[in-house]
């Protein structure tokens, strides 16, 4: 008797209630912090920088890497689920009140001693987009955390490259991973940040190895296949993995898909914050892929679908996500 897959895509990462600012670039020199970069930092840093900046926030949403393209893929039409840590807190209520009103399976446990994640965002002008999380309940995400049951069900598993931030996250991946083959589920997996292929290398290298569809921007891709070339990361990517998606900005999108590298245009964008353009890409490619089982499609969709959410403030695309499948079908 074949299973019943009744949820496109799954997802494993760090749940996090997502505050933005836009802020100057003299702002970010003077904390002395660099601009574009990921860093793991506590609460009581965030409250320090929040403290100096002396602005008020401009959007506040659940968010995580993951998280966001599970959010998307929803709102595009799919169905979706998510395993997740939170707070036993006003965050952690906020959290799993935002995934219900919009339909997505939440599992998640409460930890009683630490509060729901959080990640602070500063917007400056030119986009870019630097981020300061405190992983909070997320850091403590294990293998107890994980429903076999959303897994078994689901098409695809996506797992957030900055699990492997966390030994406990890390070790909860290989176990998902250990299910989803287990029970058919296809395996898909983010690097997330050029902080995670540069500092946890070997747990990337063996999740590679175990993905059927890796995602990844230039400088990613870069730092993780060693070069300085985009043709030689390609190549190196092609022997190592099925199929991928690498995100190049402005320049669109290349896609493996089994034999076939397809070049993915880019779309006009006028672009304001950077937040979750890679998340909401894989979230237009899953759709194209489960929904029309069509490279191309999805590489476009996701390519359009990242053009519009960087001309807006805020990773969670504020027009109706059919307008963008309706530009392609019409």
């Amino acid at each position: 008797m074949s299973q019943i897959k009744d949820i496109g895509l799954c997802g494993i990462g760090n749940s996090l209630l997502d505050i933005q600012y836009l802020v100057t670039d003299e702002i970010i020199s003077k904390l002395n912090i660099k601009k574009g970069e990921m860093r793991l930092v506590d609460s009581g840093f965030q409250n320090e920088i929040i403290k100096n900046i002396g602005i008020k926030e401009e959007y506040r949403a659940s968010g995580g890497s993951a998280a966001n393209t599970i959010i998307a893929y929803s709102r595009f039409g799919g169905s979706a689920a998510y395993n997740s840590k939170l707070g036993d807190d006003e965050f952690g209520k906020f959290y799993s009140k935002e995934f219900e009103d919009l339909g997505i399976i939440l599992h998640y446990t409460k930890s009683k001693t630490e509060l729901t994640g959080t990640c602070l965002i500063l917007i400056s002008p030119d986009s870019e987009r630097t981020m300061l999380t405190s992983l909070g309940a997320s850091a403590s995400f294990g293998i107890e955390d994980l429903s076999e049951e959303l897994i078994k069900r689901s098409k695809w598993l996506y797992i957030e490259g900055y699990k492997f931030s966390q030994k406990s996250s890390s070790d909860a991946v290989f176990k998902a991973i250990e299910i989803a083959k287990k029970h058919n589920t296809k395996i898909s997996f983010t690097f997330s940040d050029v902080f995670i292929t540069e500092n946890f290398r070997k747990p990337v290298e063996d999740c590679v190895k175990l993905s059927e569809l890796i995602f990844c921007n230039e400088a990613e891709a870069l730092n993780f296949t060693q070069t300085n070339n985009i043709d030689d990361a390609v190549k190196i990517l092609e022997s190592l993995t099925p199929n991928f998606a690498i995100t190049k900005g402005n320049k669109g999108a290349v896609v493996k898909w089994n034999d076939e590298i397809l070049s993915i245009p880019s779309y006009p964008a006028n672009p304001v914050d950077s937040t979750g353009a890679g998340d909401i890409f894989a979230a237009g490619f899953f759709y194209g892929l489960i929904k029309h089982n069509d490279a191309k499609f999805a590489g476009q969709l996701g390519s359009y679908a990242g053009a519009k959410i960087v001309s807006q403030l805020g990773p969670r695309l504020k027009e109706k996500h059919t307008n963008i499948i309706d530009f392609f079908l019409g």
